[in-house]
């Protein structure tokens, strides 16, 4: 018998391809093997030539769905404008990362909770590995940092957190 006389054999070979297509746009699985490296300077203070910014909060990130490692640091310049910056990221590739900050409570157990109050999207993540990758994200003007207490890498496709910083205020 040919193939033609099979539209049974047809109709699964199709569904096959089909579903493999969406699965592979999906997980994109190729990004497991994939690296991109960020390394940008740290936001100085634009009334004094070349002076850092100063930090306001400071945390370091525990690991949810994947590893992730690296602190940040909310950096307040002089302007009143505010930064957060990402430093020594190591997290794995995934579809769809964002980072977040949020006003809810980091747990080690997962982070499937910090979509479920406030959050500001500061952005896509620029990159995802690097022992010298720093990354900076402007905080849009008007964001309460007293109300958000977690910064997380957030996967938008599957909403779940790759990891998150609880934010400790400095005095």
């Amino acid at each position: 018998m040919s193939l033609t006389n099979r539209p049974v054999l047809w109709i699964t070979t199709a569904a096959i391809v089909v579903v493999a297509a969406v699965g592979l746009y999906l997980f994109q699985p190729w990004r497991l093997f994939t690296t991109e490296r960020v390394d940008e300077a740290a936001p100085t203070s634009s009334t004094r030539q070349g002076a850092p910014a100063r930090p306001s909060a400071t945390g370091n990130f525990i690991s949810h769905e994947h590893e992730t490692t690296g602190s940040v640091e909310v950096l307040r310049g002089e302007d009143g404008k505010a930064t957060l910056r990402l430093t020594n990221l190591r997290a794995s590739d995934g579809p769809a990362l964002h980072v977040w900050l949020s006003d809810q409570p980091v747990k080690t157990d997962g982070g499937g909770n910090l979509d479920d109050g406030k959050h500001v999207d500061l952005g896509d993540l620029k990159g995802n590995e690097g022992n010298e990758g720093n990354q900076n994200y402007a905080i849009p003007a008007g964001t309460d940092l007293n109300e958000f207490s977690t910064v997380t890498i957030w996967c938008e496709r599957f909403s779940v957190s790759f990891g998150a910083a609880e934010l400790k205020r400095l005095a």
